[in-house]
């Protein structure tokens, strides 16, 4: 039971893990471009630009080696990663004790509800529902986050840098509680793990772009884009309900 909680890979069946895994990617991509982009260009742009006052003079690849912020990406992935092993985990220890396996096909759906809400919110203003998706007391939390990473962001490199993206995974957000909620539905921490890696590498281009083009490009993310990234969190969420369907008929 405990191996099964740990490493099993299969309890979604055997093109489960691989299908969660594209598509929490495909909404990282979507979501970094219409989403993280914005919300986490304060910590990349600081970030770049630190990088880029310490290598002065260096040249294209110097920009582009400071832009891809290689020690960042690979603290979130390592924060992420552990936060889908626990969610992994836990949903299969639940499900092996209790024989309860609806219970994942549960957690799935609640991951399709959330990439729908996702797909909503980046529908034009007449077509999106009113109210939005958000839970109570995350700006404080967030400012307060924001202080403590603030020593991490004066210099972005080696540990420090990874130091600073573990810090940030625990930036709450709509996209993350969607994507655990994917991980959960996994039922072990390896494939927990692997499916939000997955996802953290679809929004690492996004993020390599804002450092490279600064404020631009969070301009010329305009209304075309965001239609595209609600088409692709719909399209999530309809596969996830569907692998949930399959999990139960």
């Amino acid at each position: 039971m405990i191996a099964n909680c740990l490493a099993d890979l299969t309890a979604l069946g055997p093109e489960g893990v691989p299908a969660v895994a594209l598509a929490l990617f495909l909404a990282g991509l979507a979501g970094g471009f219409t989403h993280c982009a914005g919300m986490c260009a304060p910590f990349v742009l600081a970030q770049a630009g630190a990088r880029a006052d310490r290598s002065a003079g260096g040249g294209m690849l110097a920009r582009l080696s400071g832009a891809a912020l290689l020690p960042y990406h690979l603290g979130r992935m390592l924060g992420y990663a552990l936060l889908g092993a626990l969610a992994g985990a836990s949903a299969g220890l639940v499900t092996q004790l209790s024989g309860m396996r609806w219970l994942l096909a549960l957690l799935l759906l609640g991951a399709a509800v959330l990439m729908a809400l996702q797909a909503s919110e980046r529908l034009p203003e007449r077509f999106r529902p009113h109210g939005r998706f958000a839970l109570p007391g995350l700006t404080g939390f967030s400012a307060r986050l924001g202080a403590v990473v603030a020593p991490l962001i004066a210099a972005p490199t080696g540990l420090r840098g990874v130091g600073l993206g573990l810090a940030l995974s625990a930036l709450p957000c709509g996209m993350l509680y969607a994507a655990l909620a994917g991980a959960a539905a996994t039922g072990s921490a390896l494939a927990g793990a692997i499916v939000m890696a997955a996802f953290v590498l679809g929004t690492v281009p996004a993020l390599v772009g804002v450092a490279l083009l600064g404020r631009l490009f969070l301009r010329r993310a305009g209304a075309g884009l965001q239609l595209a990234g609600a088409a692709l969190f719909a399209l999530n969420a309809v596969v996830l309900a569907g692998m949930a369907w399959r999990l139960v008929a």
